[in-house]
């Protein structure tokens, strides 16, 4: 066991101890006046529920922490599986890491970044002394949660949320008890109890992506079927048009998704290679599913469901 007050203590051996506790991954931001900073941390944490207080810890050397400590507030910005390049982007020293950045100001002139996966608006509550770093102690004023996939951080190396595999796994006896007398021969029961099984674990792989649900579904209709527009879209995809407008302003913004002529839309370079992504975890987890059936009985398996689907 290695002690801190031991002879040639490594604080780089300490560093990659502490790397064995997976965080989150977030861009915290300030403002005064005119000058906006931001700064990618792990250190986030909860601390309070009531009052509701959050606190992270910023290096005393930060040329950034003159602006956190005048400021009346600070914001949380949660960061999704997909925005990598943004914490690369803010934890690099660079004369303006807002550029090309989609924000809003929030409480105290604070930037909150757009597409995150949770943003927490702060005021600034208490500051302690903490060794070579400040903790700065907030009261969230306001809050979203936007529910999407996120960012990890695990041993030096970003990560994506996963489903534990003993989670995704159902004892035999309660597989059984769920069909039990009629409803056993119900296949409208078996159809949807069918779709909830193959979802609880091709919902999270998914979502690893940084993408919603709707998102997804929406680049791999257009990789399908170039060109559509929004009525195309709500007629394939199967949404409500505010929803179809949302996610295409995020795709758009992503820079996945672009303008056609006449109110069509298509996907750019990065969309192809990220849809393409996509269908391979689609691929990957139907293999999964199916690896016990023949290739006969799958595919009778999707002449049955074609013909349903045409039914109506």
């Amino acid at each position: 066991m290695t002690h801190p007050s031991d002879a040639g203590f490594d604080p780089r051996a300490f560093r990659r101890a502490l790397g064995n506790f997976a965080t989150g991954v977030t861009i915290m931001t300030a403002a005064i006046g005119s000058r906006q900073v931001g700064v990618t941390a792990n250190s986030f944490n909860s601390v309070s529920l009531d009052p509701a207080l959050i606190l992270w810890s910023i290096d005393k050397r930060s040329t950034s922490y003159d602006v956190f400590n005048d400021a009346s507030h600070f914001a949380v910005n949660i960061l999704a599986a997909d925005q990598i390049d943004l914490s690369n982007q803010f934890a690099r020293p660079r004369d303006d890491k807002f550029a090309g950045v989609t924000w809003e100001e929030g409480a105290g002139g604070a930037p909150l970044l757009s597409d995150c996966a949770a943003r927490f608006q702060c005021q600034m509550y208490q500051q302690v002394d903490g060794g070579d770093h400040w903790i700065l102690i907030g009261k969230v004023v306001a809050f979203d949660d936007f529910g999407r996939s996120p960012l990890l951080y695990h041993q030096g190396a970003y990560s994506s949320v996963l489903p534990h595999p003993r989670l995704t796994s159902r004892p035999e006896d309660a597989q059984k008890s769920a069909f039990e007398g009629r409803l056993s021969h119900n296949l409208y029961y078996l159809m949807t109890q069918a779709v909830r099984s193959y979802q609880a674990d091709y919902q999270p792989l998914q979502l690893s992506s940084g993408l919603r649900t709707s998102e997804a579904r929406m680049l791999m209709v257009l990789e399908s079927d170039e060109g559509l527009d929004m009525n195309g879209l709500q007629r394939e995809v199967a949404m409500p048009m505010r929803e179809i407008e949302q996610s295409v302003d995020i795709l758009k913004r992503k820079g996945l998704v672009e303008d056609r002529l006449a109110g069509y839309f298509g996907l750019t370079v990065e969309g192809v290679k990220q849809t393409e992504a996509l269908w391979t975890i689609a691929s990957e987890q139907q293999g999964r599913v199916f690896a016990e059936f023949s290739a006969q009985q799958i595919e009778t398996f999707k002449r049955m469901l074609k013909q349903l689907i045409g039914a109506y």
